[in-house]
């Protein structure tokens, strides 16, 4: 006797559409437009200079910005040499499913920074790979959206200025970071740049971002190394060097304790990624 099939039917609320991965040559600015869907921006690399309705927003690596439909958005400044971002849309329902059991409200900061960068960089990558193989596929894609926003609920506000001196700092040296990785940096190194003490700067890192700089850089470089890995143009020796690590044995062992799998399994797994450009 055949086993019978489950059969789910259930009201999605959102309909995926296209993603894909900017990457800038440094030449062009964002176009001014007004688009009737949401569009979810998340930056992997340098900073992203937007306007939407008049509010101006610059997202850097790390933060997510969530445009809305109907709404005039568009660059304020060129893209930077290094800028690299994830973007996909979406569309949600004039009027809201209710009744359902398991209706579940999701609060979604606009402009956010994001708790755990390595699982959404990975719903990302999982989303493109699978519309380039299959093309849009509603049913799977809106779920991939949804778990991208629900990974959303749980991220903090990005900071503003209101946020206070240490916060700024802590800030300061999170950019930094962001763009200075693949130099011979430390904790030591960051604090002199900012003119500051280092374990002054340590405790204030930690307090805002809950780990350490040291830490910090290492997150930073495994996040391009998965970058370079997935486009497959250099050799493990040269995505180590170009991550900040002399030793590719040492790149190695701290990519497969940061991914749980190695450089060349990465790669295999990762190596499909669809890309636009200016």
């Amino acid at each position: 006797m055949t086993d019978p099939a489950l059969h789910l039917a259930f009201p999605l609320g959102l309909e995926a559409s296209n993603g894909g991965l900017f990457v800038s040559r440094g030449v062009g600015v964002h176009p001014s437009r007004t688009i009737q869907s949401y569009e979810l921006i998340y930056v992997r690399q340098g900073c992203l200079s937007l306007h939407e309705g008049g509010q101006l927003f610059e997202v850097n690596a790390g933060e997510t910005l969530l445009l809305w439909p109907g709404r005039l958005h568009g660059g304020t400044s060129p893209f930077a040499p290094d800028l690299r971002f994830y973007w996909v849309h979406f569309t949600l329902p004039d009027a809201p499913h209710s009744g359902s059991a398991l209706e579940v409200l999701l609060e979604i900061p606009q402009h956010a920074r994001v708790e755990r960068p390595d699982h959404l960089s990975g719903m990302f990558q999982r989303l493109l790979n699978d519309q380039q193989i299959y093309g849009v596929q509603p049913l799977p894609d809106s779920l991939t959206i949804l778990l991208m926003l629900w990974e959303l609920k749980r991220s903090r506000v990005a900071a503003t200025a209101a946020d206070g001196a240490p916060q700024q700092l802590a800030a300061s040296a999170d950019q930094w970071i962001r763009t200075h990785f693949h130099e011979a940096i430390n904790a030591s190194a960051i604090a002199a740049h900012l003119d500051c003490n280092a374990d002054y700067l340590g405790r204030v890192y930690r307090a805002t971002y809950g780990r350490t700089l040291t830490d910090a850089v290492h997150e930073q470089r495994m996040l391009h190394a998965a970058i370079l890995l997935a486009e497959d143009r250099l050799t493990i020796a040269q995505v180590a060097y170009a991550c900040g690590f002399e030793d590719s044995g040492y790149f190695r062992r701290l990519f497969k304790r940061s991914r749980g799998m190695t450089p060349n399994a990465f790669r295999r797994l990762h190596v499909r990624v669809h890309v636009n450009t200016a």
